[in-house]
């Protein structure tokens, strides 16, 4: 294994198992510190548990070290962010990966439940964005790493459902299209500042994957898939993006599923057509119409993926 991030600090939110837990251990296995930020509590965000994140970083050497506050709470993520600094002397790598949900159907769905999934998914994730781009900024201005800063990277972990939609996942969902926004606006907000910012939604075995509940048959597939695969391919492209080989890539979306990497599109106009001022509701159904071959279907992310991947 390279030690191509030798020298790098990274903070690895809700990183003491699955997908985080691996992408520590490819950060470290390439040479960074890593600060591990984990709670230990249940996939609903109830329950703390704090030997989870401490037992995890002690099977590492003395470049690993624990986190155990709530990100959600007011601070938090602020006080990861300086654990990292005064641990190891800067912080260079932030992945914004810890999660929760709370799966209900819109009109089951309590206010509360989507409030607290937002402060988990999004708000604690800006919060530390927040806080670590400005040290980034002033490490770039000190030339941290060398006459030009190259270190800078942020990677926020979301989701197709963010994407695609899925049954009774109106908080998670929403979660992850947000972080996916906040992804585009610090990539323009650091490109100056030579900061690359990008997503990547995962798949692998995970305790979201075990949450699943199938709603038909496809989803049913896409579950079993899911959790035959190994989260160390996540590992390793958050890697690869922390790494100077990434430099210039910044602003887009990417997804790993296993050994397959794909790259998303985002949305863009596909098709148009002109407002007349005095069109009527029938004259816009017909031009509506036309665009009626571009639709996106209404499939959730389960469905789309329940085929198996390129291996």
């Amino acid at each position: 294994m390279s030690d191509g991030l030798a020298g790098r600090v990274a903070l690895v939110t809700g990183g003491a198992r699955g997908i985080g837990a691996a992408i520590v251990r490819a950060l470290w296995e390439h040479g960074a510190s890593v600060v591990v930020a984990d709670n230990g509590t249940e996939i609903d965000g109830r329950g703390e548990d704090s030997n989870l994140a401490n037992e995890f970083a002690a099977s590492f050497d003395d470049r690993v070290v624990a986190f155990t506050a709530n990100l959600a709470e007011a601070g938090a993520p602020r006080h990861a962010v300086e654990l990292a600094v005064s641990s190891f002397g800067g912080i260079d790598i932030l992945v914004n990966n810890a999660a929760i949900i709370r799966d209900a159907f819109t009109f089951k769905a309590q206010l509360e439940d989507f409030e607290d999934v937002l402060e988990n998914n999004v708000t604690a994730a800006f919060e530390a964005i927040r806080t670590a781009t400005g040290l980034m900024r002033d490490q770039a201005k000190a030339g941290r790493g060398g006459e030009r800063y190259r270190w800078g990277r942020i990677v926020n972990i979301v989701s197709t459902a963010g994407f695609y939609g899925n049954f009774g996942q109106a908080a998670y969902a929403s979660s992850k299209a947000a972080l996916f926004g906040l992804t585009r606006v610090v990539a323009h907000d650091m490109a100056r500042s030579v900061v690359a910012v990008n997503a990547v939604a995962p798949f692998g075995a995970t305790r979201v994957t075990e949450s699943i509940q199938p709603q038909n048959d496809a989803q049913n597939a896409y579950k079993k898939q899911a959790l035959g695969i190994d989260a160390a391919f996540v590992g390793r492209f958050v890697a690869f993006l922390a790494s100077d080989e990434a430099e210039s890539i910044t602003g887009q979306l990417f997804c790993v599923r296993g050994a397959e990497v794909m790259l998303f599109s985002q949305p863009r106009p596909i098709a148009r057509f002109t407002l007349d001022g005095n069109a009527s509701h029938g004259d816009m159904a017909r031009e509506v119409q036309k665009l009626s071959a571009a639709f996106t279907p209404l499939e959730t992310d389960l469905e789309a993926f329940s085929h198996a991947g390129v291996s």
